[in-house]
This record gives structure tokens, C-alpha cells and sequence, in this order.
């Protein structure tokens, strides 16, 4: 008999069974959902505990002309008189959120739109059924090809879209539809990181309403996310919404291995041996009542010493959950404070705090007290003890958490009290002190510590940055884009008691070699264009250039 292998970031249910990967049982969630009875369920856990798959798993469970032979031997198929009357039974409408993202909103909203298209299309036999007219079926087709750009009906038929097809999917069944919704709240954290967070809460919310409130053809929903934002106003007047978070007993080993899954897992494999690494790494998280590993982990780590016998643990977590949110945190609201309490947590201690679960995308960054709630909610932190008081004792679940917390979490802190309004005052001195060389250095170390490349690519992005550093010295008078001479001066310093004045002049270029040409081509335009301040004794003129995440200085007189 042909070996299992261990599946990482494999969300397909039925391949996951078919293709032969090593599946973790977790199909008795199907019997405590129907045992609830709730019109939506929300559950929140943190990135990489297995949310997409056990939706997933949902989805091939409950369609109608769903692949039944893959639950041939899991827990569910034992309940027989259930599965006899739900399993195969019901249409779906299965989306996932998690790559709705983008510069700007029309992007986001656009694969919004193509994710809600892709899934309406997936039901073709709606286009000929007889149970539909020909209005309808007219509307189906229009809903396979929406277009948001922008006219009303257009934003009417994409928020009406999975209520409508609800519809339609009960005429032709004559059963409510299962809705699944993946990842809901990935859309308006990406908004909010990008600045159009208002415009995707409404688009959000009209979406939600709709859907899931008062639906006569909706049998009930399951909603997956990292954050509870029932604050968000996207569900208000909604059927009863029951959400089960990591601090609640029910359905607290649905997401994620318990110990006896894992032992289980390594045995299997051949690995016991390596039990203790899996359990110091990956192991440590409470939910509700129950300890649990982080899926993620524990299987990467199975495929490396399948390959590599003598394979050391590693922090397979770091750079995949929530680290956008908490490295902008850190980077606008670090404090001493903050990190002594995180050198405590390092060293295996704890620190007790009250925890927010309900903060909106919004009022995330109105204090640094909100960090703990966040990294709580992301999976950095876990609950120690009872989960019931009103402060929680929190505590790094694992060694692997630990050396995110030592390599990354602790730098940006270090980093965001480097960007503190002291450290910003010797970066600005140097402007007044003519030390091209050293704002250089120092405007390098910060392009390459806080922006992505991403970021970068035009002229007007360095410039902005580089202001909003300058707007530190609250005693300088700074102007941007200032009409002076034959034209407009990047960026303008006056300092009136020194009779000092400041020029700033900044290219981009998409060759680092062309550094220091586009530097002097700058200089030369505060030249040939007459740039200049008015009643100042002295004048210190500066070129920059710079090119991704790298920049040149350079000073004339």
C-alpha cells in the first residue's frame, strides 16, 4: 500500500483524499454544525489553522452531486441516518475572500466581482433549467459577467448577486442553499492598510445584507475569518449571527491538531521520535478547552524530515499571518514599554491584559493597547490559565512563535523607537549640518527596513516619504512643491533664528547605477531654475536620488 504524505497549504478536500495526502479528521464538525441550528455561524481563528480546507470539506459534504466517496471511512460516514438525509442534498455557494486585495479600491472591488462571477458560473445548469424564466435566466447570465464600473444597476446586481442565486438554485432544487463564506474579513484589512476602508465596508456590507439577512433560501451559512468585527456594521439587522472564537469550548479542536491527532500524524510516519521538537515548536495554543498545534507547522515539518531525517525545527509561521497589521502597529506606536513587556514574553514569561475581540479595522491602531488584542486574535500570543477573567494572562505558545517574536516582532519594535520623534531629530540635524553622507546612510537604513519594493517605483513616493520624516521638526518651516524661480522646489526649509535655508530636489531612477547622475541632474535644476529662499544669509542645496530601496545624497552650497 502506497505511503500518505503529509499535504501543506492544500485546501481541496477532495484531492486532498484522492491524491493521497495524509488527512487529519475533522468531518464531525458536520454533525456539531447541524446539532446547532444556527442561521450563521462565524468562526475566527488564526491564518494557517486550516479554516479554507474545512470549508472545503463542507462544500463536497453537503452539494448536491458532491463527491461522496471521499468520506468513505471518516468519522461522518458512521453517522449513518445523517448522512442518509443531508449528505449530497443541498446546492452550495462556496467563495473565499482571501485574495481580494489591492492598490486601490476599484482593483480590490474588481476581483471582488470575479470571485462572485467565478461562483455563480460554477452552477451552469441554472442557464437551461425549466424551473427558472426567461427573466431569470437572462439575469443569471448578466450575474456570470457582472461589471462594476459603475452604474447602479451594476452595484445593485453584484449585492443582490448571492441572494439571487440563492433564489435560483432553490427553484431548480427545491432546497435552500448552504452558504460558505471564507476569509470574509481579509478584504477590509487589506482596505484599511490601503486607504479606501470605508468604500470597501460599504460595498462589504451591502454584500452581507442581502445575503445572509432574513434569506428564505438559505438553509444557513459558515463564515470563517481572523478577526470578530461584528462592530463593523457589515451584519447589522442579520439573522442571528453565532460566532465561536478561540476562547469558546464549542468546536474548539475543529481547527488545528490536538495531541492525540498529532502522536497519531508521527507514528504514522515514522517520526515519534521527534514527538518533543513537534510539541515544543508548534504546540501551545489554547482554544476554548483544548490544546492545540498549528496544523501548518506540524505538517511542513513531517515533509522536511521525510526528506531530511535529521531535519531541525524551523519557524515555517513566520511571514504568513497577520504580520502587516502588527508590523504597522509597531512602526507608528512603538514604546519602551512595549518592549520590555515583549523581552519579558521572550524570556517565557507572561503579561496580563484585557483583550478586545470585537475592535473594527478602523479603531485597530487608536492605541497601542490594541497590540494585544491583535497579536492574541493572530496567533503570536495564546490565552494561559482561565479563559473567563475579564484580563487574560498571555503567553508565546511555542519556540516556534518564540523565534518569530526574537528575529522579527522584537526588531520592529527596536525599529519603531527608532523612527521615535528623538531618533527623526539627528536624521533632520543632518540636513542643517551639511552631512550629505550621513543622511544617506541613515535614509538608506530606513528605505530598508520599513518599505517594500512594491511600494516604490515613482518619484512622488520618496518625496512623500521623505516629508513626512522632515515634519518632525516642528520649528522648521517646510513647504512642498513651493512656486519659487522658474518653478516648483520639491521640498523648502526655512529656519528664521539660523537665517538658514534648506533645498531639496529628488529624482527616481530604475537603474541603481544612475544614482548619482540623477543626483546631479537635480542639483543643477535648483540651479538652472533659480530655486531659492527669500531672506536667509545661507543656502544648503540637496540632490536625491533614489531607486527601490536604495538612495544617493549629494550637497551643493
Amino acid at each position: 500500500m502506497t505511503k500518505k504524505r503529509p499535504a501543506v497549504g492544500l485546501e481541496d478536500f477532495a484531492k486532498f483524499i484522492h491524491d493521497g495526502y495524509y488527512y487529519v479528521d475533522k468531518t464531525y464538525v458536520v454533525k456539531e454544525l447541524l446539532e446547532k441550528k444556527s442561521d450563521v455561524n462565524l468562526f475566527t481563528r488564526p491564518r494557517r489553522f486550516g479554516k479554507t480546507l474545512l470549508m472545503d470539506t463542507l462544500k463536497c459534504f453537503f452539494e448536491i452531486d458532491g463527491p461522496k466517496e471521499v468520506f468513505d471511512g471518516l468519522a461522518i460516514s458512521k453517522e449513518i441516518e445523517l448522512c442518509e438525509r443531508y449528505q449530497g442534498k443541498y446546492p452550495v455557494i462556496f467563495i473565499t475572500l482571501k485574495s481580494v486585495e489591492g492598490l486601490t479600491f476599484e482593483v480590490a472591488r474588481s476581483m471582488l466581482v470575479r470571485i462572485l462571477c467565478s461562483e455563480v458560473s460554477r452552477h451552469p445548469v441554472l442557464a437551461a433549467s425549466d424551473k427558472l424564466t426567461e427573466a431569470e435566466k437572462d439575469k443569471f447570465q448578466q450575474m456570470c459577467r457582472m461589471d462594476m464600473n459603475a452604474k447602479a444597476a451594476d452595484i445593485d446586481l453584484f449585492t443582490s448577486s448571492l441572494r439571487t442565486l440563492s433564489e435560483f438554485l432553490y427553484k431548480h432544487y427545491g432546497q435552500e442553499a448552504i452558504i460558505l463564506i471564507d476569509e470574509y474579513d481579509v478584504p477590509l484589512a487589506k482596505a484599511e492598510q490601503r486607504g479606501f476602508y470605508d468604500e470597501m465596508v460599504s460595498l462589504i456590507r451591502g454584500l452581507f445584507d442581502q445575503t445572509l439577512k432574513t434569506n428564505p433560501y438559505m438553509k444557513f451559512a459558515v463564515m470563517t475569518g481572523c478577526l470578530r468585527i461584528a462592530r463593523e456594521s457589515i451584519f447589522t439587522g442579520m439573522n442571528k449571527v453565532d460566532v465561536y472564537t478561540v476562547l469558546d469550548n464549542d468546536f474548539s479542536d475543529a481547527f488545528g491538531y490536538t495531541d492525540e491527532e498529532v502522536r497519531a500524524m508521527l507514528n504514522y510516519f515514522e517520526l515519534s521520535q521527534h514527538y518533543k521538537d513537534v510539541k515544543d515548536w508548534y504546540d501551545g495554543y489554547q482554544f476554548g478547552d483544548k490544546h492545540i498545534y498549528c496544523p501548518w507547522d506540524v505538517n511542513k515539518y513531517c515533509r522536511k524530515l521525510l526528506s531530511r531525517p535529521n531535519g531541525k525545527p524551523e519557524a515555517f509561521w513566520m511571514n504568513t499571518s497577520g504580520n502587516d497589521i502588527i508590523r504597522k502597529f509597531i512602526e507608528t506606536s512603538a514604546e519602551e514599554a512595549l518592549e520590555d513587556e515583549v523581552e519579558e514574553l521572550i524570556n517565557g514569561g507572561s503579561v496580563r491584559k484585557k483583550i478586545h475581540q470585537e475592535l473594527t479595522y478602523r479603531e485597530l491602531y487608536a492605541t497601542i493597547d490594541n497590540i494585544w488584542s491583535v497579536l492574541f486574535t493572530t496567533g503570536y500570543l495564546t490565552v494561559d490559565g482561565d479563559p473567563e477573567d475579564e484580563e487574560l494572562n498571555l503567553v508565546i505558545p511555542n519556540q516556534g512563535i518564540r523565534k518569530i517574536f526574537k528575529e522579527q516582532v522584537f526588531e520592529w519594535i527596536k525599529e519603531g523607537l527608532r523612527n521615535n520623534p528623538e531618533y527623526l531629530n539627528g536624521f533632520c540635524e543632518y540636513f542643517v549640518q551639511g552631512k550629505a553622507a550621513e543622511i544617506e546612510d541613515q535614509f538608506n537604513e530606513f528605505l530598508d527596513e520599513t518599505i517594500s519594493i512594491r511600494d516604490s517605483g515613482e518619484e512622488k513616493f520618496y518625496h512623500a516619504y521623505l516629508l513626512g520624516m522632515l515634519r518632525n521638526r516642528k520649528d522648521w518651516r517646510l513647504k512642498s512643491n513651493v512656486e519659487t524661480g522658474n518653478g516648483y522646489c520639491d521640498i523648502s526649509i526655512k529656519l528664521p533664528k539660523q537665517k538658514l535655508g534648506i533645498l531639496i530636489e529628488m529624482k527616481y531612477t530604475q537603474e541603481v547605477d544612475k544614482l548619482e547622475e540623477y543626483c546631479r541632474e537635480a542639483l543643477d535644476q535648483i540651479e538652472r531654475k533659480g530655486y531659492k529662499i527669500e531672506r536667509v544669509n545661507r543656502t544648503l542645496k540637496y540632490g536625491i536620488a533614489c531607486c527601490r530601496k536604495e538612495c544617493k545624497v549629494m550637497l551643493r552650497e
